[in-house]
């Protein structure tokens, strides 16, 4: 786990796909065409809108690519896929089609007008509960926590809870 590339997936509107998990599949599905082939993918979990709960739903999850790519190359892909799928960039945390987000590149650390690993992804439930559910003891590359710990002490969004199967 120490070489894992980690990609969240999130959405809360579905744009032209029937629903927000028909969404989520199809960018999965997509990874590969931009350079991201999945090793493994989390299950989707459910959680409030954030910072507005009056907002739709979230789902989000977190797959684990393989790569050629820099680290660079992996945010501009994940970007030009958002768009892709309908992604418009505006307002932060603006209800979204498509929201891809570089978690972790193996163990590196940047700093710059790139940061990895992700400066916020330790603080996030619906980001660290599908990695533990991965991967419970991947390492955060700064904190020296594992993700099950992290997924404990997650401060944002406290109410995510995985999907349930049908």
């Amino acid at each position: 786990m120490d070489e894992a590339v980690v990609v969240a997936l999130g959405c809360n509107l579905p744009g032209a796909y029937p629903s927000r998990e028909v969404l989520l599949e199809a960018a999965l599905t997509a990874l590969p065409e931009v350079g991201l082939d999945v090793v493994t993918r989390s299950t989707w979990w459910r959680s409030a809108a954030w910072p507005d709960p009056a907002g739709p739903e979230y789902l989000n999850g977190v797959a684990v690519v393989r790569t050629a790519l820099s680290p660079r190359q992996v945010l501009d892909a994940l970007h030009d896929l958002e768009a892709r799928f309908g992604r418009a960039r505006g307002e932060a945390n603006a209800p979204r089609t498509l929201d891809l987000d570089l978690i972790a590149y193996g163990r590196t650390v940047v700093d710059g007008d790139l940061v990895v690993p992700h400066p916020r992804a330790h603080q996030r439930l619906f980001v660290m509960g599908p990695l533990a559910e991965l991967y419970s003891g991947w390492i955060h590359p700064i904190t020296g926590e594992p993700a099950f710990r992290l997924a404990a002490t997650a401060t944002v969004g406290r109410d995510a809870r995985p999907v349930a199967a049908a």
